[in-house]
């Protein structure tokens, strides 16, 4: 898996209120929720981004509620990763749950500035900055959680299995 796109740079401790603000929580339709995506840390981020761009940012990404919109939000306004030293650990499962792929890589984090073009190898776990030709490691993502991400997120892979299984049964 290759995720390819210009990175966003945000501080430590960057919560789910701030990944999308509570006054939005009345609906989960992924659409309306990327409209405002980080809009308060930056009013104009959803208009400004583009699909695979990739969020880097400092320690204890999505912390605070356990909300699963903070994942859709981003996955929905075309992030393609976040890159940080650390996450809070209800977003790191619930990013996975949603099919969002993120890299713990303190190097990446404070190496990489805002607006350079970076490159994930989520299988080896090589982030190259394109633009200045640093390489960093972070963990590769385990075969099960990139089937995850593949699929779209937890839901959508668990109904896939379950598809294969009755095909399967109907075949035997």
């Amino acid at each position: 898996m290759k995720i390819k796109g210009r990175a966003w740079k945000f501080g430590e401790n960057i919560d789910t209120d701030v990944i999308i603000p509570a006054r939005y929580l009345n609906t989960s339709d992924p659409e309306e929720l990327a409209k405002h995506c980080m809009e308060d840390a930056d009013p104009e981020f959803a208009k400004k981004i583009r699909p695979g761009d990739i969020i880097v940012a400092g320690k204890n990404f999505g912390c605070g509620s356990s909300r699963e919109h903070a994942p859709i939000a981003l996955k929905a306004a075309g992030i393609g990763a976040v890159i940080a030293p650390s996450f809070a650990r209800i977003f790191y499962r619930n990013a996975f749950n949603m099919g969002l792929p993120i890299f713990e890589s303190t190097e990446a984090a404070e190496a990489i500035n805002e607006g350079d073009e970076v490159e994930i190898d989520g299988d080896t776990g090589l982030i190259v900055n394109k633009t200045t030709g640093k390489k960093f490691n972070a963990q590769p993502i385990p075969g099960f959680m990139q089937e995850l991400i593949k699929q779209g997120g937890l839901i959508p892979y668990v109904l896939d299995q379950e598809k294969e299984k009755c095909n399967a049964e109907r075949s035997a």
